[in-house]
């Protein structure tokens, strides 16, 4: 099939789904949720179609006047400029459409586990966690994400050894996906009077939000522990036995929350955690037999990947996959400048794949 018969079908599908809409036929809220969400995902590219093709048929009209050999000299040399200049903007007409007809990451609208823990570095490790933990939080703000803290487990001096969120709202887990990895920090620790710079490291792991249809868990498949909450130090926070423990057996993963006072509410916690996590194994696994999928310049999003440095003397931040460095540190940390990187993330991992396709 050619490209221009592929995009009629587009243009045909999107028609027919809004015909569909409008007619005021009886649809149940799911079907016509769905139909709707294809519709809106159509919309840009039908529009970026009709784009092109108006610049197409605007060339061609143009290249009629040039052509014409009993035509004004002035309106051709005025045609032959705005012919030039159209068939300069086609490439990028072209590039974008491109884009926009790959094909989507399933996961990509869904909201996001984002779990973030210290490594190695001891207290400094466990206080760049906690930096990173509020650098996505001021992040889900910009982007008027609900960011509700999971669980958090302090280290009494202002650091975080583990802290989750459940992140919500509009394509979160796309703009979030390639946060996953070791993310590596080089500054002098409060604790340091020499004023050397020391290097420690947390990892960032970022899941897609998994439904229930998405993943099917037997109950029988479950061993669930509860257990008294601590805080810092060992200290005893809760007198009754609220906190869960949830040990997924066929895959051995363990997931622990404590955040809430009430047992019902930390084992609801810890079953959208453990969901999350044995979705994305899935979706790994996956991507493992297809072979290419995650393996661009953008990284396979291991954890066990150093991806990114954050450099305090020199104020910059580095991300290794693609060779980018932002020389403005505070205002990524705030969550301002964070975008910058992930664009770029995104545009390398669009340029890898349309390289796949292509």
């Amino acid at each position: 099939m050619s490209m221009d018969a592929k995009l009629d079908q587009v243009v045909a599908h999107q028609k027919a789904l809004g015909d569909k809409l409008a007619s005021g036929e009886a649809m149940d809220p799911p079907t016509l949720a769905q139909l709707s969400k294809e519709y809106a995902d159509l919309t840009p590219v039908v529009e970026k179609i009709e784009a092109l093709r108006k610049a197409q048929a605007e060339m061609a009209d143009l290249a009629g006047l040039i052509a014409d050999p009993d035509g004004d000299d002035e309106m051709r040399e005025l045609a032959e400029a705005e012919f030039a200049e159209l068939k300069d903007s086609l490439p990028a007409l072209e590039g974008e459409l491109k884009v926009l007809l790959l094909p989507k990451d399933e996961a990509d609208a869904k909201n996001a586990i984002l779990e973030v823990r210290a490594g190695t570095g001891g207290d400094e490790a466990a206080l760049f966690a906690a930096d990173l933990f509020r650098m996505y939080q001021r992040y889900a703000e910009n982007h008027r994400w609900k960011f509700e803290v999971m669980e958090m487990n302090e280290t009494g001096i202002g650091g975080y050894k583990e802290a989750i969120a459940n992140i919500s709202g509009r394509d979160v887990f796309a703009r979030l996906k390639f946060e996953s990895g070791v993310h590596r920090v080089q500054r002098v620790p409060t604790t340091e009077s020499g004023g050397r710079i020391h290097t420690s490291a947390a990892t960032v792991a970022v899941l897609p939000e998994a439904e229930e249809v998405d993943v099917h868990i037997a109950e029988n498949d479950l061993r669930i522990d509860v257990y008294r909450s601590s805080g810092p130090g060992g200290q005893s926070v809760n007198t009754t036995d609220s906190a869960v423990r949830i040990t997924h057996l066929p895959t051995g993963l363990v997931v622990a929350i404590q955040d809430e006072k009430s047992q019902h509410k930390n084992k609801a916690k810890a079953m959208k955690v453990l969901r999350a996590r044995i979705y994305e194994k899935q979706r790994a696994e996956i991507d493992a037999e297809r072979a290419a999928h995650r393996r661009s310049q953008v990284g396979s999003g291991d954890r066990s990947e150093r991806i990114r440095t954050y450099n305090f003397p020199q104020g910059r931040v580095t991300d290794h996959r693609i060779g980018m460095t932002l020389h403005k540190i505070d205002a990524i940390l705030e969550g301002e400048g964070l975008d910058e990187m992930i664009d770029a993330l995104t545009t390398e991992d669009q340029a890898a794949r349309l390289a796949a396709v292509e």
